[in-house]
C-alpha cells in the first residue's frame, strides 16, 4: 500500500508540476524595468501568484525525488528478499541431488563436461571421481556399459528419454533415467533394493532367457537335419525347415492339414511306447525321403508340455559300419584259416582278436580267450600252464614286454619253451595302438637244421662242380668256403685261398680287373655287417669286356654267400633285345601318337559338328525351309557317316597297337543278335530290305566281349544290306557247335569277285555296291580282328550273281580259349 500510496502521490507532484510549469510558460516574461510598473499597476497580485507557484513546484520537486529514492529502497529489499529465497531453494536442490542414494548427470549445451551431483552406494562399485564414474565400461557389465552410452547419446541428440536397469560388476542393479529440461540433458541413476531389484533381476533373466530361446530357435531353423515339437495331444506344433523338406511341405499348416508324418506309424507308437515308461525314445529307423529311404538316428523326449524330437541321417555311417562288419568278419574267417597263430591286442593292452591256431596253439580255455582280456593275464596264464619261455626273473620279463606298448615297435623274438617247442614270435604294431602278435612254431624247422649241417659236405661238394664262382664268408668277414672256379675266373692262388682271407685283402685283388670302389664297398658291407642284411645283386663289366653278375646272399649264423657268373654272352644277346624292343616301343609309340592324333583332331570337332547340325535340324534356333533341310540332312549323314569311319580307324589302330582290352563276361546270344538287328533297323527300312532272323530258343549265353560281339554282327549286317538290292534278303542266324557259338549272316547280293576275295579283309579294300559309291572298306578288316582277338575264325562264301555267306566261329569261353592257346 505504501508503494501505491507513494505512486499516487509522485503522481500528484507530477500533475502540480506541469501546472506550474504550463502557468510559467503563459504568463509573459518581465524585465527589471517592467517590475515598478507592475508593483504600481496593480501587478502585485500576478506577482505573488508566479511566486507561489514557483514554492509549489520546488516542493513539488522535492516530493518527486523524496518519493523515487522510496521506491528504489523499497526495490531493492524485495529483490534481496527473493535472491535469498532462491538460494535457499538452489542449496535444497543441490542438498537433494547429493544425496547418497542416486547419481545425477547434468549435460549442457553451453558446457563441454557435464556436471555430477550425489554419489551411489559404495556397494555398487561405482567410482566416486567424475572422469572414472563417466567411463562406464571400468564398473559395469559390458552390455549395461554399452546400453547406458548408447541411451545418452540420443538423449543428448534427439531428446528422446529412456529407463533402462543396470547391473555393476558386483552385481547390483541400477536404475538410469534419462529426460530433457529446457538445453540441459539430465541423467539420473540410483539403486535398485527390495522388490524393484527383484523385478530388475526378473527382467534381466527373462531378456537372457529370450535371447538364449531366440538363438536356439535360430540355430534349430538352420540345422540339416530335422526337428519337431509336439503338444501334449501329439500333434506338431513346431518343425524346422529341414522337416518340412523331408516331408515336402511347405509350412507347418500345410503339413498338420495334409496329415503328412515323416515317421511311419509304427515307429510313432514305439515313442509313444517309451514316454509311457518315461524314457528317452533312440533308435535307428527307416525313414522315407521322397523315392528313396534312409537310415535315421531318432531321439524323442518328453518334455513339460509334449514332446521334442529329431532325426540325423546316418545312413552312410551304417552303410560304412555293415562294411567294416563284413570285413572285420571276413578277416576273422581268413585269419581262422591261417596255419600261424594270431592274437592282436589294443593299444590298451586288451585281447581283440585271435584265431583258432592260437587257441589251438596254446590250449587256452576260453574264459582267457574273451576279448577284452588283458596280455598281463594272458601270459599269467602262460606261465602258470609253463608254455612261455624259461625266465630268471619273470616279473622284469613280463614288465618289458608290456612296456613295448608305450612305444611299439616292429621286433622278433625266439621264444624256447620248457616242452622242448620253439616259437617264432613276430610283434607288428598296429595303427591304431597295440600289436599284432604272429606265433610260428619252428621246432620242426630247427631240427632240420642239424640235417643241413650233416648235408654242408655235400653241397661243398655240389659246388666244386658249379659253372659261378662261389665263396661262402663267416661273420667275421673271413673266407670259409669257395670252389674252383673262384680261383680260375680272378686268377688267385688256391693257397692263398686256403688261408682264409679277410673280405678287405681279396677285394685288393678283385680291384685290377675291375677298379669300382663303390661296387667292392658295397659287397664288404653286405658280408660283414652284423645283422640280417638283404641279398645284394649287380653287374660289373670288367677290363677285357667280359661282363660278371654278382649276388650276395645272407645265411644261418652270420654267413654270407658271394657268386660270380660269367654272362658274357648273356649280355650281349641281351643288348641285341633291348635295342630291338626300344626299336617296337618307338614303333608303338608311333600307333598310339597316332590314334590320339586322331582322336584329338578329328572325332572332338567332328563330334561338334553333329552335335551343332542336330541343333540346326530340330529347329530350336529358327525355321529352316526345305533346301536348307535337305542340307542338314546331308550334313547329318556325312558327319555319321564320318564319324563311323573315325571310330572304325581307332579300332583298328587300337587292334593293332596290341591296347585293346576285351571285357570279357556272359553274353546272352539272343540278346546280342537282337542288339544288333536293332542297330541296324534303319538301314533295312532304307534299303527296304527283309530281314530273317534264326536264333533258336535255349542258345543260352557264352563268355566273350558283348560289345565286340554286337560290333561284329553289326558290320557283318551292315555290309550285306549295303550289297543288297532293293526288296532282297538278309539272314542271320545263332547255334552252338562243338564248344563254338557260330553265327552266319547271308544276302542275295551279287556276290564278291574272285579277284578281290584275297583282299576283303585287308584295311581300305572296298569295293562300291551296285549304283553305290564305295566305303573305306574298314567293316570287314575290324571284323576280321575282333574275330582273331576272341581266338575265333571267319569264314566267307560268296560266289558271284548268288549272294555272300559269312560264317564267324567263336569259343564258348574266350578266357580258356587264351589259355589253351598260350
Amino acid at each position: 500500500m505504501d508503494r501505491q500510496a507513494g505512486h499516487r502521490a509522485i503522481q500528484a507532484a507530477g500533475r502540480i508540476a506541469s501546472g506550474v510549469a504550463a502557468s510559467i510558460a503563459v504568463a509573459p516574461p518581465a524585465s527589471a524595468a517592467s517590475i515598478p510598473a507592475l508593483l504600481s499597476s496593480g501587478g502585485l497580485s500576478q506577482l505573488l501568484w508566479l511566486a507561489v507557484t514557483a514554492g509549489c513546484a520546488g516542493t513539488a520537486v522535492i516530493a518527486i525525488g523524496f518519493l523515487a529514492r522510496r521506491e528504489r529502497d523499497s526495490s531493492l529489499a524485495d529483490a534481496q528478499k527473493r535472491i535469498a529465497a532462491l538460494q535457499h531453494s538452489l542449496d535444497r536442490s543441490e542438498a537433494l541431488l547429493a544425496s547418497d542414494d542416486q547419481k545425477t548427470i547434468c549435460f549442457s549445451m553451453a558446457e563441454t563436461e557435464p556436471v555430477l551431483y550425489g554419489a551411489l552406494p559404495e556397494r555398487t562399485g561405482a567410482p566416486a571421481a567424475s572422469d572414472d564414474f563417466l567411463t562406464f565400461s571400468d564398473w559395469l557389465d559390458q552390455r549395461s556399459a554399452d546400453a547406458l552410452a548408447e541411451c545418452i547419446t540420443g538423449l543428448r541428440e534427439t531428446g528422446e528419454s529412456f529407463r533402462l536397469s543396470l547391473r555393476t560388476f558386483t552385481d547390483c542393479f541400477l536404475e538410469a533415467t534419462g529426460r530433457t529440461s529446457g538445453n540441459r540433458a539430465i541423467i539420473r541413476l540410483r539403486e535398485l533394493t527390495g522388490e524393484r531389484r527383484s523385478f530388475a533381476e526378473l527382467k534381466e533373466q527373462a531378456g537372457f532367457v529370450i535371447s538364449e530361446m531366440t538363438a536356439l530357435r535360430s540355430l534349430a531353423e538352420r540345422l540339416p537335419f530335422p526337428l519337431w515339437r509336439r503338444n501334449m495331444h501329439g500333434r506338431l506344433s513346431w518343425a524346422n525347415p529341414a522337416y518340412l523338406a523331408a516331408t515336402g511341405a511347405s509350412d507347418l499348416a500345410s503339413l498338420n492339414a495334409r496329415g503328412s508324418e515323416l515317421l511311419d506309424p509304427s515307429t510313432r507308437d514305439a515313442i509313444r511306447a517309451a514316454h509311457r515308461e518315461g524314457l528317452v525314445f533312440h533308435e535307428t529307423v527307416a525313414v522315407r525321403f521322397g523315392q528313396t529311404k534312409r537310415q535315421m538316428d531318432v531321439f524323442d523326449i518328453k518334455a513339460e508340455d509334449g514332446t521334442v524330437g529329431l532325426a540325423i541321417d546316418v545312413t552312410e555311417l551304417e552303410n560304412a559300419r555293415g562294411e567294416l562288419r563284413r570285413n572285420i568278419e571276413l578277416n576273422a574267417r581268413l585269419l581262422d584259416e591261417v596255419s600261424s597263430a594270431i592274437a592282436v591286442f589294443g593299444g590298451e593292452q586288451h585281447l581283440e582278436f585271435s584265431n583258432a591256431a592260437f587257441r589251438t596253439l596254446f590250449g587256452l580255455s576260453d574264459r582267457f580267450l574273451v576279448p577284452g582280456t588283458e596280455e598281463g593275464v594272458i601270459l599269467d596264464q602262460l606261465r602258470a600252464e609253463r608254455q612261455l619261455p624259461e625266465q630268471a626273473n619273470y616279473r622284469a620279463w613280463r614288465r618289458e614286454h608290456l612296456e613295448a606298448y608305450v612305444d611299439p615297435q616292429p621286433r622278433e623274438e625266439m621264444w624256447h619253451l620248457p616242452d622242448g617247442r620253439s616259437l617264432r614270435l613276430i610283434a607288428t604294431p598296429n595303427v591304431q595302438g597295440g600289436f599284432t602278435y604272429i606265433y610260428e612254431n619252428v621246432t620242426e624247422r630247427l631240427s632240420l637244421e642239424s640235417r643241413v649241417n650233416a648235408l654242408s659236405r655235400i653241397q661243398g661238394e655240389t659246388l666244386d662242380h658249379l659253372s659261378e664262382a662261389v665263396g661262402v664268408f663267416g661273420s667275421d668277414g673271413r673266407l670259409r668256403l669257395y670252389n674252383p672256379v673262384l680261383t680260375e675266373m680272378w686268377r688267385l692262388s688256391p693257397d692263398f685261398l686256403s688261408k682264409e682271407p679277410h673280405i678287405s685283402s681279396l677285394i685288393g685283388h678283385w680291384m685290377v680287373f675291375y677298379p669300382d670302389q663303390e661296387t667292392w664297398k658295397k659287397i664288404a658291407t653286405a658280408i660283414t655287417r652284423t645283422d640280417a642284411g638283404e641279398s645284394l645283386e649287380g653287374r660289373m663289366e670288367r677290363r677285357g669286356g667280359s661282363v660278371i653278375e654278382y649276388a650276395t646272399v645272407p645265411l644261418p649264423q652270420g654267413m654270407t654267400l658271394l657268386t660270380f657268373a660269367d654272362v658274357t654272352e648273356k649280355a650281349q644277346a641281351h643288348r641285341f633285345l633291348e635295342e630291338r624292343n626300344r626299336l617296337l616301343e618307338e614303333a608303338d609309340q608311333l600307333k598310339s601318337d597316332f590314334i590320339q592324333h586322331v582322336s584329338y583332331e578329328l572325332r572332338t570337332p567332328l563330334a561338334s559338328i553333329i552335335g551343332f547340325s542336330q541343333i540346326l535340324a530340330s529347329e530350336t534356333p529358327g525355321e529352316l525351309n526345305e533346301q536348307q533341310r535337305e542340307y542338314m540332312g546331308h550334313i547329318s549323314q556325312s558327319s555319321d557317316a564320318l564319324l563311323a569311319l573315325v571310330n572304325d580307324i581307332l579300332d583298328l589302330a587300337t587292334v593293332d597297337a596290341g591296347i585293346m582290352e576285351l571285357e570279357i563276361g556272359e553274353v546272352d546270344i539272343a540278346g546280342v543278335v537282337r542288339a544288333a538287328v536293332e542297330g541296324i533297323g534303319d538301314r533295312v527300312e532304307e534299303k527296304k530290305v527283309a530281314l530273317a532272323i534264326s536264333a533258336p530258343a535255349g542258345l543260352g549265353s557264352f563268355r566273350a566281349d558283348a560289345s565286340r560281339v554286337r560290333q561284329i554282327l553289326y558290320n557283318l549286317l551292315s555290309n550285306a544290306i549295303n550289297f543288297s538290292l532293293e526288296g532282297g534278303r538278309v539272314g542271320l542266324s545263332a547255334e552252338r557247335e562243338e564248344g563254338h557259338v557260330v553265327f552266319r549272316v547271308s544276302d542275295e547280293g551279287p556276290g564278291i569277285p574272285e579277284a578281290i576275295r584275297s583282299d576283303i579283309f585287308k584295311p581300305f579294300e572296298g569295293t562300291a555296291p551296285q549304283g553305290g559309291r564305295r566305303g573305306a572298306g574298314l567293316g570287314l578288316s575290324i571284323v576280321k580282328r575282333l574275330v582273331e582277338l576272341h581266338h575265333g575264325e571267319i569264314l566267307i562264301d560268296s560266289e558271284e550273281g548268288a549272294g555272300t555267306t559269312t560264317t564267324v566261329r567263336l569259343p564258348v569261353d574266350v578266357e580258356e580259349a587264351v589259355q589253351a592257346a598260350e
